[in-house]
């Protein structure tokens, strides 16, 4: 051991001994490092090939490439006679195309240290490719293939059939994404009424005709955008004009809302309701308006374990019950519709008192209940939580290739955050005023005989909406610390919905089980837990990897 430790110190001896053989007046000699070349920022450039395929990329000179196919092939774009044949899609991403088998995708991938994930959700499929930039080319093979060239097997196509049950399954164990189903089930007479999930009655009947039939119409290169991350322009280009195709494929036709009300009763002691009115497309000033009116009723609490004191939703219903609960403020929108609504979680025997008092909140505002320091703390938040989220890799992927398929070119953040920022007083009332006179539709699932029908919100929503008569005084309302994890609920993801965490708050506005940041499941089958911005969503696409 002595000799060992001898070793150990043998480094520092010779730099002593050197030290004494020179002059300490005389400084010592170091090797300069090589100074690191400056790359000069780039902005994100935009083309449309002849083909119709839209290209996006942002040279970031970063050491990860990241590549994503955004393709028009949503849920929305099923129709009767194929309902679940994206769900089939997404799980099928893995197997064997024209150009590669799935051993090989898988080993080719492994090799290099890439992943390849595809997302659904009701309006877009996106194939994401993350890979070392020196190996772009080569696994570029992989995802040209998987985008372009799939070849369905019915053999393979067979053993997917578990994988679909094992999804409906999860999905079925979580009130948030059952309520979120059966409102646009409700809230829309077609497109986007279609569930992200396979239906019952078509589960082991999508064919392989199926999936040839829906890939021919919907993945052309003209419903298509390229996008890259740490990528050249050049690089991006020549990909696009090699291996997309000129073909084009059917539309869709667009949503029609309707409004209506889906119950399902089921045990146990909570209630999940969505209430949500027609709000507004995608990129229009009216759903900025929106966005901002979601932050002003509050999207859950800003600091871990927080209570969120500056939502109204909380603060209202705090005021009508002593029975713990959630709230928050939804927000979806599409293409060429929206909804907008308040979600809830309460106990089974205090949720008419809840849902009066959210209503209460959005009528409030609708009558000019709003400050000018709400509106600006409001708008704040939304242009934090949207910069925030083009921190990540995947954030600023996902809004390239939304912005550009939808709309054909870029807006800056920049500009982004000024048409949040020119957003009115007037326009938030708008808005509201919008939620309390139109249509509404109504999803809830639980223990349902104190739960109101949505056609007896209209005339009780008021200021004047009755309190809970419930005998706690306000200084009995805070339990005990609970331990954390108490009521809590696995969430995932969904893009642009806050929703609540699945936890209970008490009157005061305390959380009684901490909020976790981020929650995640993962196992090799799928990968379908996310959050964004740090808050709770719930899914409207579904991750599978």
């Amino acid at each position: 051991m002595t000799g060992f430790r001898g070793f150990t110190h043998l480094s520092r001896r010779c730099y002593a001994a050197a030290r004494r053989s020179e002059a300490l007046t005389e400084p010592l000699v170091t090797r300069k490092p090589a100074a690191a070349p400056a790359h000069p920022p780039q902005d994100v450039q935009v083309s449309k090939l002849p083909s119709g395929l839209l290209v996006a990329s942002l040279e970031n000179y970063s050491p990860v490439s990241k590549i994503g196919v955004f393709v028009k092939a949503g849920s929305r774009y099923e129709t009767a006679e194929n309902l679940g044949v994206t769900h089939i899609l997404r799980l099928a991403s893995n197997l064997t195309t024209k150009g590669a088998s799935a051993f090989r995708i898988c080993r080719g991938l492994e090799a290099v240290g890439a992943s390849l994930s595809v997302t659904s959700s009701r309006e877009h499929m996106v194939y994401s490719l993350d890979c070392p930039r020196d190996d772009f080319e080569g696994t570029m093979e992989y995802l040209i293939n998987v985008t372009t060239a799939p070849d369905f097997k019915p053999w393979e196509l067979s053993d997917l059939l578990p994988r679909v049950k094992i999804d409906k399954a999860v999905a079925d164990q979580s009130p948030q994404i059952g309520v979120l189903e059966k409102l646009h089930e409700a809230a829309y007479k077609n497109a986007l009424s279609n569930s992200l999930y396979c239906p019952d009655h078509m589960v082991g009947k999508i064919s392989v005709d199926h999936l040839q039939q829906f890939f021919a119409n919907n993945y052309t290169s003209a419903r298509m955008a390229l996008v890259g991350l740490g990528v050249s322009h050049a690089a991006v280009m020549k990909v696009g004009e090699q291996f997309f195709s000129t073909h084009t494929g059917a539309g869709a036709p667009g949503a029609v809302y309707r409004g209506g009300e889906l119950r399902v009763q089921s045990g146990g002691g909570l209630v999940h309701a969505l209430l949500a009115c027609e709000g507004a497309a995608a990129g229009s000033a009216e759903a900025n308006a929106f966005s901002v009116l979601q932050r002003l009723l509050g999207v859950g609490p800003h600091v871990k374990r927080g209570s969120n004191i500056t939502s109204k939703l909380s603060q209202g219903i705090a005021k009508a019950t002593a029975q713990p609960f959630d709230a928050t403020a939804f927000s979806a929108t599409y293409s060429d519709s929206g909804l907008f609504g308040v979600y809830v979680i309460s106990q089974a025997d205090s949720a008419r008192e809840v849902i009066n008092a959210a209503m209460a909140q959005v009528t409030a505002v609708a009558e000019g209940s709003l400050t000018a320091e709400d509106l600006t703390r409001a708008k704040t938040q939304l242009m934090a939580d949207y910069l925030m989220s083009l921190e990540s890799s995947e954030g600023l992927l996902e809004e390239l290739g939304v912005q550009v398929l939808s709309s054909g070119t870029y807006s800056s953040p920049q500009t982004v955050t000024q048409s949040i920022d020119a957003v009115a007083s007037s326009d938030v009332v708008k808005a509201a005023k919008k939620f309390v006179e139109s249509k509404k539709t109504m999803s809830c699932y639980g223990h349902l005989a104190n739960t109101p029908f949505v056609d007896e919100l209209s005339s009780n929503c008021g200021a004047g909406a009755p309190m809970s008569d419930h005998s706690r005084t306000r200084s009995n309302l805070h339990p005990p610390a609970t331990p954390p994890g108490v009521g809590h609920h696995a969430l995932l993801y969904h893009h642009g919905h806050h929703l609540p965490h699945g936890h209970l708050r008490p009157a005061g506005g305390l959380a009684l089980a901490s909020r976790s940041h981020e929650v995640r499941k993962v196992d090799r089958l799928h990968r379908n837990d996310l959050v964004l911005y740090g808050r709770p969503h719930i899914p409207n696409r579904i991750l599978h990897q």
